[in-house]
């Protein structure tokens, strides 16, 4: 009986390893530690040969979904079996990962595409391993918001990945209003049915004419940039039917404005209120000034204050 354990144990030594150009590649020992590798966004010939060894190497492959994760292991001929780990079982699949650590394992990480702990249940796992003082390695590759953040033609040398925004229109406006002051271009998720209500609410909030653009089905043969102003973008989208595919919302930084004097933003601030209600004349006034929208919806019920006083 040991002996045939033994031997099925040498038989999965050796089937380690990958193809690649038709080359049987073995993958090399991996020291015990959680692996968070990269998968392709869309594209599979975008991994890259480190992930491809981590993968095939690993003495657990945790994944989010074991049909798609098969879908990579059978282009590269990986023989490695895939462990499914996901925010639904996460709660047990989460300690028996902790427990394979514990006894010395490798343990590769992967999500479905990208890169692990960007908006999926990784974070927490990754978090548990190091309090329990395992090695956290990641191993860099594919990223959405990366890849639509240099193709979009937007700043790159600050930006502020924001995952998904609230699918409620109040709260999505009130996302983008905290967010308007930001010296940064703005970068978040967004499904296909809810892009043209996100857009519509950024030329709302933040205002027709700041630069943006919509990244659709990145590395995929229907990859598509769209960049314009929030306006043209909102025209587009009002008119659209039928989008489709994975989405990445990129909105530039605000445009630099020059200090305003306490007298010029009272002045700016009575002239909106004139016109419409308060919360759009403090959204308005964040657009033109760069200043926080809460903070001058505060100088508006200061100065209504002060007038019915």
């Amino acid at each position: 009986m040991e002996k045939q354990q033994s031997s099925g144990a040498a038989e999965k030594e050796r089937q380690r390893g990958f193809r690649l150009l038709n080359a049987s590649i073995p993958a090399r020992p991996l020291e015990p530690a959680l692996y968070l590798v990269a998968t392709p966004i869309g594209n599979l010939a975008d991994i890259t040969l480190r992930a491809l060894e981590t993968i095939a190497a690993a003495d657990v492959l945790a994944c989010e979904d074991t049909r798609v994760t098969r879908v990579l292991l059978d282009r590269y001929g990986i023989v490695n079996r895939p462990l499914a780990y996901h925010e639904h079982n996460a709660a047990e699949a989460g300690p028996r990962l902790l427990g394979e650590l514990a006894e010395g394992k490798s343990v590769a990480l992967v999500s479905d595409a990208g890169t692990p702990l960007v908006s999926d249940p990784g974070y927490r796992l990754a978090q548990l391993a190091i309090e329990a003082g395992h090695r956290v390695i990641p191993i860099p590759g594919p990223s959405a918001p990366l890849a639509a953040l240099v193709g979009s033609g937007l700043p790159s040398d600050a930006f502020l990945f924001a995952g998904f925004l609230p699918t409620k229109q109040k709260a999505r406006r009130d996302r983008l209003a905290e967010l308007a002051a930001v010296p940064a271009t703005l970068i978040f998720f967004e499904s296909p049915h809810r892009i043209a209500a996100a857009v519509a609410a950024a030329a709302e909030v933040l205002g027709t004419e700041r630069r943006a653009a919509v990244c659709r089905e990145l590395t995929k043969a229907f990859e598509e940039f769209r960049r314009g102003t929030l306006g043209e973008l909102k025209a587009f989208y009002d008119a659209a039917a039928g989008v489709k595919g994975e989405i990445v919302l990129l909105i530039g930084p605000p445009e630099a404005r020059p200090v305003r004097q306490e007298a010029d933003l009272e002045a700016i601030l009575r002239e909106l209120a004139h016109d419409m209600p308060m919360g759009k004349a403090a959204t308005e006034a964040a657009r033109r000034t760069g200043l926080p929208r809460k903070e001058l919806y505060d100088r508006l019920l200061s100065l209504k204050g002060r007038d019915e006083g």
